[in-house]
């Protein structure tokens, strides 16, 4: 049975981590809030920059075996299964296309998503991005890590970029964006009915894009993860309230225990003595 001295420990040490969970909840709701402000405009970039590639119905043909993945995440935990909904999504994908004979490479934003997949996928990884989540992404981390891609080397044929869709305060939806390379949507059959398209407007319009959609994700994506910061914070700080009320219900039970158990030792005693 633990004594009043180690439940009156434990209660101090839970008490400290319900004031901890409590400041970053509030932390968290405040980013939140410039997250979900900031979402509205970039969604306008995540459905514009696919235009193209709706009307003109670009698809990478079947013989085509370079398929890359970009999976969005950042460096920070506690948000629950934010991160891990990401790296399943891209584990069942890679399994998939490799059983499909395709070659896949993994492009990781994020040093959580790296530290989910190093272990088992390490030989597919083509690039890892770190220092993300710290602070709000712009345009101009998505073209860093776009100007990366290209400069890479690697010609892929098509990918998508894997991130996870806001819906709600306590609601997110793992989705994925569509990307092409150069050469595939050069060589799709609609896109001959744009005239004033050639091939430095293409290549312009594709680097283009492809930033355009990872600042979507980007921003999608940190939405996502304040919000479930948020609300694993609340749970955590609702648990660590029922904690306290248990502990001090002991507390209170074993303080009287002792109390009663001296009073019968002193009784005793005086009884002997008489």
């Amino acid at each position: 049975m633990a004594t009043l001295k180690d439940i009156t420990r434990r209660l101090k040490s839970i008490k400290n981590i319900q004031k901890i969970t409590k400041s970053m909840k509030m932390v968290a709701a405040a980013k939140y809030s410039r997250a979900e402000r900031d979402l509205k405009p970039a969604r306008v970039y995540g459905v514009g920059a696919l235009a193209l590639y709706e009307k003109a119905e670009i698809k990478a043909a079947e013989d085509k075996k370079k398929h890359l993945l970009i999976g969005v995440s950042s460096d920070r935990g506690l948000c629950g299964a934010i991160h891990t909904s990401v790296a399943k999504n891209i584990k069942s994908q890679i399994s998939t296309l490799t059983n499909a004979g395709k070659e896949v490479m993994v492009i990781g934003v994020g040093d959580k998503l790296r530290g989910l997949l190093q272990r088992t996928h390490s030989a597919n990884f083509l690039l890892s991005f770190k220092e993300v989540g710290r602070k709000p992404p712009t345009f101009g981390d998505a073209s860093i890590i776009a100007l990366e891609l290209l400069n890479s080397g690697y010609e892929f044929d098509e990918g998508s970029v894997i991130y996870n869709r806001f819906r709600s305060v306590i609601s997110y939806k793992t989705d994925e964006k569509p990307i092409y390379s150069l050469e595939t949507v050069s060589g799709a059959e609609s896109i001959s009915i744009y005239d004033d398209i050639d091939a430095d407007v293409l290549r312009n319009y594709q680097e283009f894009t492809l930033a355009n959609i990872i600042f979507y994700s980007l921003k999608e994506s940190t939405t996502s993860e304040q919000s479930a910061r948020m609300t694993a914070m609340d749970n955590a700080s609702k648990n660590a309230s029922e904690m306290i009320d248990k502990l001090t219900l002991t507390f209170n039970r074993t303080r009287q225990a002792v109390i009663t158990k001296e009073l019968i030792e002193i009784i005793s005693g005086a009884a002997a003595l008489n």
